[in-house]
């Protein structure tokens, strides 16, 4: 019994890869599809998709359209291992879709962003709000400045307007 949930769950990675590739395929793009873990979170599985073809328009503005492209994705796999599924509670699976690296691109720039204004707060002393972001970015800026013992973050604001403020730690 235990072997067959191990089979079920190995199947995961298989059965999300050919969600993403027929989704892909019905959107009319020719990709390749590969699984992987997150380089920080081990837990969280990225469903990159790469092409020759230009995949801007599945990138959207502020990748606004890998977001729709990935709740489909979600929406279809989720779906299917449901049906797959006879365990009453089945071990999580997270991922989350990439389009050519548009989103490790997009961790590295909100990263860099929020070091050089951690900085600039270090040495004025005083607040400063970073643009409006997504959930997953901000949870971004506040891990990477939880290292920083002189700086303190917080979001503030209403979706979509939600930004991280970063502030210098008065002791």
């Amino acid at each position: 019994m235990n072997e067959n949930l191990n089979e079920k769950i190995d199947e995961k990675p298989v059965i999300l890869e050919n969600v993403a590739k027929d989704v892909l395929d019905k959107l009319g793009y020719e990709t390749s599809v590969n699984i992987f873990s997150n380089e920080k979170d081990q837990s969280l599985k990225v469903v990159a998709v790469s092409s020759n073809e230009d995949l801007s328009a599945l990138i959207g503005k502020n990748g606004q359209n890998i977001k729709a492209v990935e709740h489909i994705i979600k929406l279809l796999y989720f779906k299917k291992t449901k049906l797959l599924n006879t365990s009453p509670s089945p071990k999580p699976f997270s991922f989350m879709v990439d389009i050519n690296d548009y989103r490790k691109l997009r961790v590295q720039q909100v990263v860099e962003k929020a070091l050089e204004v951690a900085n600039r707060v270090k040495v004025s002393k005083k607040a400063e709000a970073l643009d409006p972001m997504s959930s997953y970015e901000r949870r971004l800026i506040h891990v990477e400045l939880a290292s920083h013992p002189d700086l303190e973050t917080e979001s503030i604001g209403e979706e979509p307007e939600r930004r991280v403020v970063i502030r210098p730690l008065i002791i």
